[in-house]
């Protein structure tokens, strides 16, 4: 870490690697009453060398930002869907820093416009990443999809989502935190339409304006929303085949009227799919178990998103926003254990062990959200205020038959329900003084209410009996009060952002059976952030920035590792949650750089005290018995460096290629005992594209890890490759896309767990390998051409000829 600081002192020691000294310009586009235009895009070409060529896009405050050699003559050409475009000359002089043009709407390209703006797949915007996902969702059959494709993402076989951390990442929805969890967010991402989303932030080391709860970092989750340019829709359908098979179909629907603006998704899916793990633990010096689990997911999910956004003014701006889900989950397990010598592999006991879930859950979120626009520079004062419910209700039918020895079955079920209430809200200040001087205050409060009820009773032949051991009652309240405040100042080639974060944590869990038990913690504790960047040189015409962050951030047990009812799996293993697990605190410190916006290359060193992770234990009062739950461990040390490049696009064909190195330094106690455990892993990441005429695409991406990790288990490697074709119909409303992921099926692994008293080896495979086709015909207004293209290289047809 020492030498990744050095490295940046010297990068900002010596600005003379610079090729020419250049001044900050911003332009500023508006429509006539002032409103920002964003997503317009603007294009730069010095008239004394026209090679030397400078793209942007405008914000959400209307504005672009380039760094131009003062006293040189440009022409700038602004563009935008709905608007007439505008050719200027400027001349960077310095005397004035912000340039504002009013673009005139353009009624008579309503009907058939193009598009030439190039996007970006990925986009360095200060502190986050943006993704666009369109290249994406054109290949995938929800959100849950996307996050898998989008490079430098890792999405676990449990559906945790990890960035650069041995920690997964805190995942957003319209900039609001959902806490669920992992398998309850991941049916929301699941029932998600792939082509509701307009873009994914990703942010790494999020700033003192996010909740301090992101240690593994943020994924922001933007859904599009009203649009002002008509009426606007999509129709969606399709199906994918592995073992089993999925089929999907909806609808969205976008419309202005005035200062009106509504949106409407809707979505309804059938999934099946398997998993299976088979496992081998010892659990005595001449005795091991062997079990082999195979275990189907059929379900079906229906989604509604909706919502409102009106104009009341120049300043004023509502919005509301709602979605509800249904979820309809069903499971089917078999599990053949086997005890058995393990030196002679003599069979002691056989059986099989039959277990069958039917699940129902329903969600019911929905938001209002005000903003007032405090001055034309993007001075604006935010208010939002979100609810939240969740309910789930899960029956469970389980039997095991004894084949060796032969004795009476025992059979039993379990009822287990819980239900969840989220309010939370927030408002938010940013004003922009003069001398590029930003200030950003803000207070934020949410409430959780869980409730958790869990019956499990056992039948041995026609008796019935009450299982105490498994029955729970479990109630949770959280409260968090937060306020933050953050500065950033721009001078010349520096940016500065700095600001702190204060949150008062109120956990409150109590159990009611099968004893009254109870814990408390009540904290207040302060978050600092600094975030430093500097231009550093340009190379080919190309900017090169450097970022330095540091970060504080804390990570509170979610009531699924707080909830001690227990979960029935077979009767050699059960799971549980911790009702005394703390929090974690993690300190990050990242140096990344970036080229023209896009990031190249990172590395950082993660602190994290009072780990908590999922371990498996051994029943002291049955060593054949193991149950998972979660634990603090003591802490770890992470250090990690990404790479992300590009090669310029040959004819009709660029890549875009990467990879991620994690090193994790374990040291505390296991089972009360020592603990000190490291390992390293590789992730390379890919995302290609080759365009074989003006209608049709071929796009590959994938990963592959060497030396994987997950919690205390080794991975064997792994991997993942998706092919996609896409071909687009009836003067470019239809496209069709054929796809197959997981081609050569590797997303698939062998583990190993050697902890304290246990230890284990085994393998994990799913139904991962699919080939689908994915229909979606756009209709009313629509943009006629949108080249797609990661990195913003020049257009993949220039040279085609």
């Amino acid at each position: 870490m020492k030498k990744a600081i050095l490295l940046l002192h010297l990068l900002l020691a010596f600005p003379c690697l610079s090729f020419a000294q250049t001044t900050p310009i911003s332009i500023q586009l508006t429509e006539n009453n002032q409103s920002p235009i964003i997503g317009a895009t603007i294009r730069i070409v010095s008239r004394t060398d026209t090679t030397k060529i400078f793209n942007s896009t405008t914000d959400t405050v209307g504005i672009a930002r380039f760094n131009l050699v003062p006293n040189q003559q440009y022409s700038m050409t602004a563009t935008s869907v709905g608007y007439k475009t505008i050719i200027k000359g400027i001349n960077a002089s310095g005397k004035q820093s912000v340039l504002k043009f009013v673009m005139e709407t353009d009624n008579k390209l309503l009907g058939d416009v193009v598009v030439t703006a190039r996007k970006p797949l990925m986009q360095q915007e200060d502190d986050k990443t943006i993704v666009d996902p369109e290249p994406i969702a054109n290949t995938s059959t929800s959100a849950y999809e996307i996050m898998e494709k989008i490079p430098g993402l890792f999405v676990d076989q449990d559906g945790n989502i990890y960035l650069s951390n041995s920690t997964p990442a805190t995942i957003y929805i319209n900039g609001r935190e959902q806490k669920m969890s992992t398998a309850d967010i991941a049916a929301i991402l699941k029932s998600l339409p792939p082509n509701s989303i307009e873009k994914v932030e990703i942010l790494r080391t999020p700033s003192a304006k996010y909740d301090a709860s992101g240690s593994g970092g943020v994924v922001n989750v933007i859904l599009k929303k009203g649009v002002k340019i008509g009426f606007t829709g999509s129709l969606n359908a399709g199906m994918n085949q592995g073992h089993y098979g999925n089929q999907f179909i909806g609808v969205s629907l976008n419309n202005s009227s005035g200062k009106l603006t509504s949106f409407l998704n809707v979505n309804y899916s059938h999934r099946n799919s398997f998993e299976q793990i088979q496992t081998t633990r010892r659990f005595s010096a001449d005795k091991e178990i062997f079990q082999n689990a195979y275990t189907t997911y059929p379900g079906s999910q229906a989604y509604v998103g909706f919502g409102l956004g009106y104009e009341a003014s120049k300043k004023w701006e509502l919005n509301y926003d709602a979605r509800l889900s249904y979820n309809q989950n069903n499971s089917s397990a078999y599990n053949e254990s086997t005890i058995r010598q393990i030196n002679s592999l003599e069979v002691l006991t056989n059986n099989i062990n039959t277990t069958n879930s039917k699940g129902n859950n329903y969600g019911i979120n929905q938001g209002i959200n005000a903003k007032y626009k405090l001055d034309t520079l993007g001075s604006e004062w935010i208010t939002d205020i979100s609810y939240n419910y969740f309910n789930n209700q899960t029956d469970q039918v389980f039997n095991t038959a004894y084949v060796l020895p032969s004795v009476a079955n025992m059979a039993g079920k379990g009822d287990l329900g819980n239900n969840r209430n989220f309010v939370s809200a927030q408002t938010d200040i940013k004003y922009k003084f003069p001398h590029k001087l930003t200030l950003e205050s803000g207070l934020k409060a949410t409430y959780q209410l869980f409730r958790s009820t869990t019956a499990y009773y056992t039948k041995i032949g026609e008796q019935q009996n009450i299982d105490i051991s498994r029955t729970n009652q479990f109630n949770y309240n959280e409260s968090i009060y937060a306020a933050y405040v953050q500065l950033s100042k721009t001078w010349g080639e520096f940016i500065l952002k700095a600001g702190t974060r204060l949150e008062n944590t109120n956990m409150n869990g109590h159990q009611l059976i099968p004893s009254d038990t109870s814990f408390k913690v009540k904290r207040t504790d302060l978050f600092p952030y600094i975030y430093l960047s500097r231009k550093v040189t340009k190379i080919a015409g190309y900017e090169l920035r450097a970022y330095l962050v540091h970060r504080r951030s804390i990570t509170r047990p979610v009531y699924e590792y707080l909830n001690p009812s227990p979960r029935f799996i077979d009767q050699y293993l059960y799971e549980a949650g911790n009702p005394s697990l703390r929090p974690q605190f993690t300190r990050n410190f990242e140096v990344n750089i970036s080229v023209e916006d896009r990031p190249i290359f990172a590395i950082g060193r993660n602190y994290t005290q009072d780990i908590f992770t999922n371990v498996i234990y051994q029943n002291p009062d049955n060593s054949s018995i193991a149950y998972r739950t979660y634990n603090n461990l003591g802490k770890n040390q992470e250090t990690y460096f990404r790479l992300l490049g590009a090669v310029p696009p040959i004819n009709r064909y660029f890549f875009v290629a990467g990879a991620q190195f994690n090193y994790n330094d374990y040291n505390g106690l296991y089972e009360n005992a020592p603990l000190k455990f490291q390992r390293g892993s590789w992730t390379f990441f890919t995302f290609h594209q080759f365009k074989l005429d003006k209608l049709t695409n071929i796009s590959l991406n994938g990963f592959f890890r060497l030396k994987g990790q997950q919690q205390f288990y080794e991975l064997s490697n792994f991997g993942n490759l998706n092919l996609n074709i896409n071909r687009q119909f009836f003067n470019k409303k239809l496209t069709a896309t054929l796809s197959m992921n997981d081609v050569f099926y590797t997303n698939k692994n062998n583990f190993t767990i050697n902890q304290g008293s246990i230890s284990a080896f085994g393998f994990r495979q799913g139904d991962t390998r699919r080939v689908g086709l994915n229909l979606r015909y756009n209709f009313g207004f629509r943009k006629k051409e949108e080249r797609n293209n990661p990195f913003n290289f020049e257009n993949l047809e220039r040279n085609s000829n």
